[in-house]
Parts: structure tokens; C-alpha cells; sequence
């Protein structure tokens, strides 16, 4: 009897710490969220902040900021918003989202799988696929809330989270409606280089040669090399667009510490999955609204011209910006046509109620 108590009890235990292992599993990361105002904007008195998480179809748990236009009843239009590549929240997709609140909607700005508060090992990786998928991911969120019209919810995608948010809306008729502010194509930069430069299969081979050997070093040491995230110091060489990520991600204007851009950067290996699998493959079969926004002296500004040749409808528009560069878009109120994007966003959003 003795030993089959002994039995019972190594069984409960086994049994125990596993159901501990299961619920930490179905918890999805706890997450642990910073709560005061910590971003590079000041906090608008005309919507309510909250602090909010959600998952995405891989486990993985998203932070999120909420924006509520105050003293508003029933369901609204709603607007998830992500990027630019490399940043956080408390940056540029925070400051749009915050901005398009006080104009009417509930948005979320989210921090990407992998990096800011967000959940995801190992950290500071990116991916076409789980990058598209996040912006899925917010739509289902979004869909459960009771102050969210589900039929009215858009996407917003700034930078590399504007090719994210193309690939996402071919792929989700959910989206009613995107919206690209000086996107930039991160399968077609890192496949052929800026400006298509490296557009030949001599050097994607020796790219991949160089990445793959990198994955032979890492498996070894457990560690994952990092791209150095925007440079710092800046070279005398350094072009301008270069000097213009260093204005905005190195300096007051906009550094986070929770940036990758900001700081170390994200993996050096996360390239392989862009040069391997094209983004914007069925862009031209997506049937809801789109709105491209470049500036016209952005170096980016051919990401969006030639997205735009391959979309299809009379309901996608190209916006360029006289006089912008890439940078104006992150945070220049008096650049970002934020009467258009919410003309854009009331006509394809607000046309049901």
C-alpha cells in the first residue's frame, strides 16, 4: 500500500507539473506590459488608451495599443495598424492610429510577432508569412469586440508593414480596406537589392551561401546575429536616405528603446525567407479598396508605383506627396494627408451605416 501511495503521488506530481506546462502553453506568453505613456508622441485628451493582447494562428501573443474616440456608443469602423519595419507601437503606427481615433474609428497599433512587448522566440525575427499573418490576426481580434462593426474593420500598414498589409489583404476578404504609407516591398529589397541592383541569381546565390553559413555558426552557438539595426555613427558616405533613418530612429525624434531599428537590429538570417518567398504574388486579385501614400523624394517611391501598376478595380489609388521623402510619412503631421486616409477609410468603412 505504501509504495502504491508513493506511486500515486510521483503520478499526481508528473501530472501536475505537466498540466502547469500545458497552461503556460495555452496562455500563449503572459505578457508583461508597460503601462505608463512611453511613447515618442504626445497622448491625445480626445480618445481613450488601453492597453490590450491578442493571438495569432502560430500561438504567439500580440501587444497592442486600443485608441477610442471618447463619449462614442454602438459599434464602430475599426483600423489595425503595424510597422515601419524594425519599430514599435510607441513610434510611427501608434501616432497614425491615435490620430485616425481621434477622427472617429477604434484602431489598435500593434507591435509585431518577435519584437517590442510582443511574444515570440526567438526574438528580434521577422517573417513574410507570421508578418502577414499578424494583420490577420488583429482583424480576428478585432471581430470579437462588441464596440467593432465587423463588416468596417481596415488595415494600415507603414513601411515594410505596408507590403505586409498588401500580402494580407489578397489574402483576407475580411479587410475592407488598406491603406500603404511609404511602403516598401521586403521580398523584392532583399531579393535584388535597392533599386533591383542585385537582380541576378549570382547574387541571391552568394547571399544565401553567406545567410546559410551564418545558420551553420548560430545552431552551434545558440545565438542569433543581429543586422545592427539603423547605422550609428553615421559615415560621411552614408547616403540620404540612410541620414534620414538616423534622424528620425537615432535621434529624440524618434528612438524607442524597444526598437530593433532603434538599437541591435533584427536577425541577419530573417532574409532568407523574404529572398524565397515573394510577397506580393496575388496583389493584383485584391478585390477591396487600397490606398498607396509615397512621398515624391522618397528613394521607396517605386514600391508603391509598380504595386499600384499591378493592382486591378476602380477602387485602388495611388497618392504622391509633393515634395516628401520616406521619413516625412513616419511622423510630419504636416505631410501625412490625414484628411485623405480618412476620406479613404469614412468611403469604404462608413458607407454601411
Amino acid at each position: 500500500m505504501k509504495l502504491q501511495a508513493i506511486a500515486l503521488l510521483t503520478f499526481l506530481t508528473i501530472a501536475n507539473v505537466a498540466a502547469q506546462e500545458t497552461l503556460k502553453l495555452t496562455d500563449m506568453n503572459a505578457l508583461e506590459l508597460v503601462q505608463e505613456w512611453d511613447k515618442t508622441f504626445p497622448q491625445s485628451d480626445k480618445v481613450e488608451h488601453t492597453k490590450i493582447t491578442f493571438h495569432n494562428r502560430y500561438g504567439i501573443t500580440l501587444a497592442a495599443d486600443l485608441y477610442k474616440p471618447k463619449n462614442t456608443r454602438g459599434s464602430l469602423a475599426a483600423i489595425a495598424v503595424s510597422g515601419p519595419y524594425g519599430a514599435v507601437k510607441e513610434q510611427v503606427s501608434g501616432r497614425y492610429a491615435q490620430t485616425l481615433a481621434e477622427r472617429g474609428f477604434l484602431t489598435i497599433a500593434f507591435d509585431p510577432s518577435y519584437y517590442g512587448e510582443s511574444g515570440g522566440t526567438p526574438r528580434y525575427l521577422t517573417s513574410p508569412e507570421i508578418s502577414t499573418e499578424d494583420f490577420s490576426a488583429a482583424v480576428d481580434y478585432l471581430t470579437t469586440r462588441a464596440d467593432v462593426d465587423p463588416e468596417r474593420i481596415g488595415i494600415l500598414g507603414i513601411c515594410g508593414w505596408g507590403g505586409f498589409a498588401l500580402n494580407a489583404a489578397a489574402n483576407d476578404p475580411r479587410i475592407k480596406a488598406t491603406v500603404t504609407s511609404t511602403m516598401y516591398d521586403m521580398s523584392r529589397v532583399k531579393a535584388n537589392g535597392y533599386f533591383d541592383a542585385d537582380d541576378h541569381a549570382d547574387a541571391r546565390y552568394e547571399l544565401r551561401r553567406q545567410l546559410n553559413d551564418l545558420r551553420t555558426k548560430e545552431y552551434g552557438t545558440g545565438k542569433n546575429e543581429r543586422d545592427g539595426g539603423v547605422v550609428d555613427p553615421l559615415p560621411e558616405d552614408a547616403p540620404q536616405f540612410v541620414r534620414e533613418y538616423h534622424d528620425y530612429y537615432k535621434t529624440e525624434r524618434g528612438y524607442h528603446r524597444r526598437s530593433p531599428n532603434s538599437n541591435e537590429g533584427i536577425t541577419k538570417t530573417s532574409v532568407l525567407s523574404f529572398v524565397n518567398m515573394p510577397l506580393l504574388t496575388y496583389i493584383g486579385e485584391i478585390r477591396s479598396a487600397v490606398l498607396l501614400i509615397h512621398g515624391e523624394k522618397a528613394h521607396s517611391r517605386y514600391f508603391s508605383e509598380d504595386a499600384y501598376k499591378r493592382l486591378t478595380g476602380n477602387n485602388k489609388e495611388l497618392l504622391i506627396i509633393p515634395g516628401a521623402n520616406h521619413v516625412d510619412l513616419y511622423d510630419n503631421l504636416d505631410v501625412i494627408p490625414f484628411d485623405r486616409i480618412d476620406d479613404f477609410f469614412r468611403k469604404y468603412l462608413m458607407k454601411q451605416q
